[in-house]
């Protein structure tokens, strides 16, 4: 098969969807690895080391997706791309099609096969493909809230951890799955008065035994979040509805009842966020305030520490990529029931049950 990399053109995004070592083991595959000219240096990958690793170099972004069979991404096509897709070629990458719908309408029109990798689903729940990134965006989540509470970037002026004599800041973290679990992970370890919000009272129960005493855990519900708000400082929401979208749970009203200052941090922005009031933001400007509380919104968080990401990406991705091109995307879904669940959209049709909800769009189960 043959399988292009383009340079990721999203806002400040200096991942790339293939390392060096995933290039060599495709090319021992018997696969030609096509990556566009320093689609690797912002992770940290010459041209070079792709040349090294069996791979091929062209130019611009057009030979790439004029060459492939299969295009390997990062992060979803945007407009400029959208008229470089050609009906028939598989696209495999992080779609989050439910959040938004000229990107869905322009998969649908140029009959790609769309294979997102936040909807690959083993038989467990777990999400292989986007547990790593999520692992990223929540121990950043930590770091940016801690960043924007400083007094000169619009916050309350607190210290996370506070100091002896002096309480730490609260942290609210609103969903306790792999993003949430790391951003309290990290908040905790910062000293902060750390409290868990989840529907799943077994998650719970999971997490107050392996989390530590100064992570309190509370069941989810209207009330419960919106008591925690007026005393938060560093809000991190981290809800998720695999390929649909993420449900509001703090709604433009609450906001009103919070402390000046205080911040949010909506991880969950890539699915439409889970805050009323969020909308994407981007590396160059990722914050914005409403109602005197600092949003940051960035919708590739991960994007700013390119060379982890990249490595902990390619880590989950490579064997999935194996797999579709040495089998083909119809054979490999049919052996492998967790990639099947990957498919979005296919020639035309939308084929992921929660992406038709989210824009009342017809869904046609696929039949593989």
């Amino acid at each position: 098969m043959i399988i292009g990399i383009p340079k990721e053109i999203k806002n400040n995004e200096n991942r790339v969807a293939l390392t060096p070592a995933g290039a060599k083991e495709l090319s021992q595959h018997g696969h030609a690895v096509y990556v566009q000219a320093t689609a690797g240096a912002g992770s940290g990958f010459t041209d070079a080391e792709y040349q090294a690793a069996g791979a091929h170099i062209l130019p611009t972004i057009e030979d790439i997706y004029a060459k492939a069979e299969m295009i390997i991404k990062v992060k979803e096509p945007i407009e400029p791309e959208y008229a470089l897709v050609k009906k028939g070629q598989l696209l495999f990458t992080y779609f989050h099609f439910a959040s938004s719908r000229p990107l869905t309408e322009a998969m649908i029109r140029s009959g790609a096969t769309c294979l997102a990798y936040e909807t690959v689903e083993k038989s467990d729940c777990s999400l292989p493909l986007l547990i790593p990134m999520s692992e990223v965006a929540g121990r950043m989540s930590v770091q940016e809230g801690m960043y924007y509470l400083e007094k000169p970037r619009g916050g309350k002026g607190k210290l996370l951890g506070g100091v002896p004599g002096v309480k730490p800041a609260r942290v609210l973290v609103i969903g306790a799955g792999v993003v949430g679990m790391q951003a309290a992970t990290v908040a905790a370890g910062a000293g902060a008065d750390v409290t868990v919000c989840d529907i799943s009272l077994p998650r719970l129960r999971y997490l107050d035994e392996v989390m530590p005493p100064n992570v309190k855990t509370l069941m989810s519900n209207e009330y419960n979040i919106r008591a925690e708000l007026r005393q938060a400082d560093l809000v991190i929401g981290s809800v998720l509805i695999p390929g649909a979208k993420a449900p509001k749970l703090v709604t433009r009203d609450m906001l009103r009842e919070m402390e000046p200052g205080s911040v949010m941090v909506d991880v969950a922005i890539d699915q439409g966020g889970c805050f009323e009031t969020s909308h994407p933001t981007t590396h160059e400007n990722p914050v914005y305030e409403v109602d005197g509380i600092l949003h940051y919104a960035v919708a590739n968080i991960p994007g700013a520490v390119p060379y982890t990401s990249t490595l902990a990406l390619t880590n989950a991705t490579l064997p999935y990529a194996v797999q579709l091109a040495d089998k083909g995307w119809r054979e490999a879904c049919k052996s492998d029931p967790a990639l099947a669940l990957g498919l979005n959209v296919v020639d035309g049709k939308v084929v992921y049950k929660g992406v038709a909800e989210a824009w009342d769009l017809p869904y046609e189960p696929i039949a593989l």
